[in-house]
Order: C-alpha cells, then sequence, then structure tokens
C-alpha cells in the first residue's frame, strides 16, 4: 500500500508544478504585453528578463509534459528551417531566422 500513496503524491505533485507552470507562463506574458504597451521606461533590460522568464518556464512546462529539451531544441531548429523554406515574413523581411539559425549552430559546438 506504500507504493501507491508515493505514487499519488508524485502524481499530485505533477499536477500542481504543472498547474503553476502554466501559472507562471500566463504572467510572463501578461507582463510582457504590459511593458510593451508602456507601462516600464527602460524596456530592453526589463523585456529581455520577461523573455527569458517565458523561455524557462516553457522549457520546464514541456518536461514536466514529458517532452525532452533536446526535443523541444529540435522542434525549434524544424521550425526555424521550415520558416526559412517557406520564407516566413520575419526571414523575407530581416533575415532573424536564418540569423538564429546561424547563432544556435555558433552556440551548440
Amino acid at each position: 500500500m506504500m507504493w501507491k500513496e508515493d505514487t499519488d503524491f508524485d502524481i499530485t505533485k505533477n499536477i500542481k508544478i504543472v498547474e503553476w507552470l502554466k501559472s507562471e507562463l500566463l504572467t510572463a506574458v501578461a507582463s510582457l504585453h504590459e511593458i510593451l504597451v508602456g507601462g516600464v521606461k527602460d524596456k530592453q533590460d526589463v523585456v529581455a528578463d520577461v523573455i527569458a522568464n517565458i523561455i524557462l518556464v516553457t522549457y520546464l512546462l514541456g518536461r514536466r509534459l514529458g517532452i525532452s529539451f533536446d526535443r523541444i531544441d529540435y522542434k525549434v531548429e524544424d521550425k526555424i528551417r521550415i520558416g526559412i523554406t517557406e520564407e516566413h515574413n520575419v526571414e523575407k523581411w530581416y533575415g532573424e531566422l536564418t540569423e538564429m539559425r546561424e547563432y544556435l549552430k555558433k552556440t551548440r559546438r
């Protein structure tokens, strides 16, 4: 009977952390929106902090949902490749997907 209680505790703990991470993600996106609307004077550092938090929480949420960090990275790289191939406007107008692909290659050596 002890095993079932431990398993129930782990499931409950996982559900709680998933719910907390979802809440953190929504809060961070709301903060980003508020900052961009004009709520902060020196935005660049604050925006970088909020975006970093969104990325961190997203990775952790994926992990809690059974998706490895490697798989998330693979999916990001795949989306970059598709965006370049399909000439997404961000790529067509600014070349930022190619720039991001090169940045990721350089930092993952």
